[in-house]
């Protein structure tokens, strides 16, 4: 090797150094599933300490419970959604705060969503997330039918590619909800590790979402079929149209039910990514 070329190495050497002390990555984003192309996406690569961007998430607010009789306010707060290293870090956190709506809590947390912004009919809906963990936490990554403001819910469809609750730490549940089977009536499985905790690291959550199917995945393992064949009699499928994506973090409710003296806070999930494929 030439003393030039000596050169050139130990320059990319350094350079390769320099990237990775920064918290950079000498990989590029890996290639789409197979027979699938990127339709949308979002690394939350912006700047540490920034909000989630703006042209690809709205930020719902308010502490009305949600339907679920959750016990936090939603903020549109750094404190409670933040980018940092390439993560989005949500983060729900224990004191008292009167938002918006003149309704005081004594949680706080944040709730993303695309809605107005991306919607798509059919495909992979994937995200990489470390999840948080404690009794009363409620952690989800999911979909509702962008029809939601004309027909309202069940009948615009939910489809919840992930939901874990504090008291499970190592199971998570996807299932789908419509009209005549929504809550306890809904079409759902869980998925078990078969060692840890999903809080102890990342992991990928994926639904593949074809006409008359919906497919759940946990780190590419296959755990949950549905058709319409799985629904009771007499009632409709509703999943073909156009769906939005929400995180979100919530505390307490009926499901997860409160936290108490075992839970810690703040307690925080990390976001690495979330893509969004159609077929070729």
């Amino acid at each position: 090797m030439s003393r030039k070329q000596t050169i050139v190495l130990l320059g990319l050497v350094v350079a390769l150094s320099i990237a990775l002390s920064c918290g950079g990555s000498a990989q590029t984003q890996p290639p789409p599933p197979a027979g699938y192309v990127l339709s949308w996406s979002d690394e939350f690569n912006g700047s540490n300490g920034s909000l989630p961007d703006s042209s690809k998430w709205v930020m719902e607010t308010g502490g009305n419970g949600w339907g679920n009789n959750e016990l936090e306010t939603y903020t549109n707060r750094t404190q409670n959604a933040h980018q940092q290293d390439g993560n989005l870090v949500v983060t729900a956190d224990k004191e008292t705060y009167t938002g918006s709506d003149g309704i005081t809590r004594q949680y706080t947390s944040a709730r993303i969503k695309t809605a107005g912004l991306f919607a798509q009919k059919y495909g992979r809906f994937e995200a990489r997330i470390q999840i948080t963990q404690g009794q009363g936490l409620w952690p989800a990554f999911w979909m509702l039918g962008s029809n939601f403001d004309a027909v309202g819910w069940p009948m615009c469809g939910e489809i919840d590619v992930m939901e874990n609750i504090g008291k499970e730490p190592a199971i998570v549940h996807g299932s789908m909800h419509g009209p005549g089977y929504f809550g306890d009536n809904g079409l759902t499985a869980p998925y078990a590790l078969p060692t840890g905790k999903f809080a102890d690291a990342f992991h990928i959550f994926a639904v593949e979402w074809e006409p008359n199917v919906v497919r759940f995945y946990v780190d590419g393992n296959l755990y949950e079929t549905r058709t319409p064949a799985d629904l009771p009699p007499g009632k409709t499928w509703v999943f073909d149209h156009p769906f939005f994506i929400l995180l979100n973090v919530a505390v307490g409710g009926t499901w997860p039910g409160s936290p108490d003296g075992s839970t810690v806070f703040p307690q925080k999930i990390l976001v690495d990514y979330v893509r969004v494929y159609t077929r070729k």
